[in-house]
């Protein structure tokens, strides 16, 4: 799409529509308040991020967005939610498919060996900001825009993986090197090169890739970016490559002990650590949901004065009026979340097997889409079959939560990584207690804030990683003991009305939004016009 069609805040407060070539040194100003980037996620996945960018896109009515939409080409692009109305422009961004540019262009050569050192320090890592300004500075001295036939296809190309391949990864396969290699900075190259409307402030909703293209906004425009980090991306990243079964030793043991040579993994986890941080670097203001995640943030390079708090918030209201009661009633127990790997399903199916027969009329529920890891899906499947659960366990495939969830009596929340769900906050706020996985910010949502005063108490429970034992003793304990499950329905009440209601997030943001698009541009990438295409 070249073409945005935006919408401008008149001070009358009306808007009007416009279609415009994007044009990055408009003297008219943004043409759009905020350009969301988004990775993966919103308006076609669903999800605790999806639903949280589409919250905050209605909490901010006075201010027009425009949405990047950073996809791999397995995704089905096909909307999950209705726009709301102040959406006024959408890019998709294929994330592996790089414009074609010019099949013969004469600086391909003088490119590939500028780009050469700081894509190595991308790298072997953690590269910051610097490396990626080099990188589009190399690009924007080009005649014309270069794409996939001088980046990728082209000799010179070529002869920049191996350069790189033997000066540090010639240890590796060449071949897994080639791929990774093409796969890392292939979407390096597609996020530097993908059209962006020209905005108020870029918004990225992770780092990684997305958080590359709001940092390359801010670079170019000298508007101001922000980053809202949910999951840290990096560290999810880091569990999906210790899983990935197709990636595998790919170095021999050392004789030096005191050395352990890079393999591919080193690879990925390390350019995605560059990506990272040169997203912090380039952030105006980094909102993350809980301490923890904020102290991780800093660990990987965010500049700890440009890092705030500001939790989920939802409709308390609403989900405080879909139960009334303290106590078990509908004998369901459900883990909302899409089945897929990172929400470990399998270990709550074994702790539903270890509860089946201490609670005979209790039955079992999975609340979300089954599609988007169909291998996974199947294994869940099997182990339902294994444990004779056929009877009592359901998926029930992707559910209106709000319309569910004030009929379930305890809330399960199994995963390997998260960061702050939003299904604890929504069953907490029906009154329903949670029995949660130690990761991210359960704890502080289930045992109380650091900042919480009065103390109320817990809310639920939360008990280790992949230990189906702990989490059945915790939900068995819940149906037994009336008075602990009336004391953690009434806390998860109270601390979510509290702490986590959608009007102090939306206030949070309102001043924040209002703080980058109020700031002076700043100098950009030289202020330099848009490439030729």
């Amino acid at each position: 799409m070249s073409r945005w069609r935006y919408a401008r805040r008149l001070r009358s407060g009306r808007r009007r529509a416009v279609t415009t070539r994007h044009d990055r040194s408009s003297p008219d100003g943004p043409a759009v308040d905020v350009c969301l980037v988004l990775e993966g996620t919103y308006p076609y996945v669903t999800g605790g991020v999806s639903a949280w960018v589409h919250e905050i896109i209605q909490g901010q009515s006075h201010l027009s967005f425009a949405l990047v939409c950073l996809h791999a080409g397995n995704m089905e692009l096909v909307d999950r939610y209705q726009l709301p109305d102040n959406v006024v422009g959408r890019r998709n961004v294929h994330i592996q498919r790089l414009p074609d540019g010019p099949k013969h262009l004469r600086a391909a050569e003088r490119i590939c060996r500028e780009v050469e050192a700081p894509l190595r320090r991308i790298t072997i890592g953690p590269a910051g900001l610097e490396a990626f300004r080099e990188i589009l500075a190399s690009f924007r001295t080009a005649p014309k825009r270069p794409g996939r036939h001088a980046l990728l296809n082209s000799n010179s190309a070529w002869n920049l993986v191996v350069r790189m391949y033997e000066a540090n990864h010639d240890e590796l396969s060449y071949i897994d090197y080639f791929w990774s290699w093409r796969t890392l900075v292939g979407g390096l190259y597609a996020g530097l090169l993908a059209d962006l409307p020209h905005a108020g402030v870029y918004h990225a909703v992770s780092t990684g890739y997305a958080g590359l293209i709001a940092a390359r906004g801010s670079l170019e425009t000298g508007r101001p970016a922000l980053l809202s980090e949910h999951g840290l991306y990096t560290n999810e990243r880091r569990v999906e490559l210790a899983m990935a079964n197709w990636l595998h030793d790919t170095v021999p043991p050392s004789l030096n002990l005191g050395q352990r040579p890079m393999d591919l993994r080193d690879l990925w986890i390390n350019t995605f650590a560059s990506y990272a941080r040169a997203c912090y670097e380039a952030s105006a203001r980094i909102v993350t949901l809980h301490d923890i995640n904020r102290k991780l943030q800093i660990a990987d390079g965010a500049p700890s004065d440009r890092v705030t708090i500001v939790p989920n918030g939802i409709d308390t209201a609403a989900y405080g009026a879909l139960r009334s009661v303290e106590a078990p009633v509908s004998r369901r127990v459900a883990l909302i979340g899409r089945v897929v790997p990172i929400k470990d399903v399998a270990s709550f199916i074994q702790a539903c097997s270890l509860m089946a027969d201490i609670l005979p009329d209790v039955t079992f529920e999975v609340l979300g889409p089954t599609d988007e890891e169909p291998e996974y899906y199947d294994r869940c499947l099997q182990l339902v079959r294994h444990f004779g659960l056929t009877r009592r366990f359901r998926f029930r495939g992707k559910v209106d939560v709000k319309a569910e969830i004030g009929d379930v009596d305890v809330m399960v929340l199994s995963s390997i990584s998260e960061s702050q769900p939003l299904t604890i906050l929504e069953a907490g706020a029906a009154g329903i207690p949670t029995v949660a996985t130690d990761v991210g910010g359960c704890r502080e949502m289930l045992e109380g804030l650091p900042y919480e005063n009065p103390r109320l108490g817990p809310s639920g429970t939360v008990v280790p990683v992949a230990s189906p034992q702990d989490l059945a003793a915790a939900v068995i304990r819940l149906y037994q003991d009336a008075d602990w499950y009336a004391r953690c329905a009434r806390t998860a009440r109270q601390r979510t009305r509290t702490y986590y209601d959608k009007a102090n997030m939306h206030a949070a943001y309102r001043d924040i939004y209002a703080e980058a698009i109020s700031a002076e541009t700043g100098p950009g990438l030289d202020r330099q016009p848009a490439l030729e295409s």
